[in-house]
């Protein structure tokens, strides 16, 4: 790999993933709801949207720019995170997450990816 590879965050996974996670949080509120009894069950979908909603909307200008970049000896992302290719145990995909996890036990996320089956083949690749 003569070139770096670099691995940036897609808008359209991010509001896809964040849309399972306004369901999820939405379905999770009427049911609480529910069982406590509460004659206004209703009033959890909009809550859990609009939690979800806030949160997505306040960490898009950081998540969306979380790139992370790859070359001949290293993965190196967000926040000073450095991964040499050769501590590489295992290559997982989350949904739109691509999961590396070192051989010491440390677990990173390369969040939001288009196409996380292509990251997951591309970081194989390169610790072959």
């Amino acid at each position: 790999m003569a070139n770096p590879v670099t691995f940036t965050p897609d808008k359209g996974a991010y509001v896809r993933t964040n849309t399972w996670l306004a369901a999820g949080a939405m379905a999770g509120a009427m049911l609480v709801l529910w069982l406590i009894g509460n004659p206004y069950v209703w009033t959890g979908a909009p809550a859990g949207l609009a939690a979800v909603g806030v949160r997505a909307w306040y960490l898009a200008s950081e998540e969306l720019v979380a790139n992370w970049q790859m070359t001949d000896t290293t993965l190196t992302g967000p926040g000073g995170r450095s991964v040499p290719l050769n501590q590489i145990a295992a290559v997982n995909i989350m949904g739109s997450f691509v999961q590396i996890v070192t051989k010491g036990g440390d677990k990173h996320l390369i969040k939001y990816q288009a196409n996380p089956a292509a990251t997951k083949a591309e970081i194989e690749r390169a610790i072959a």
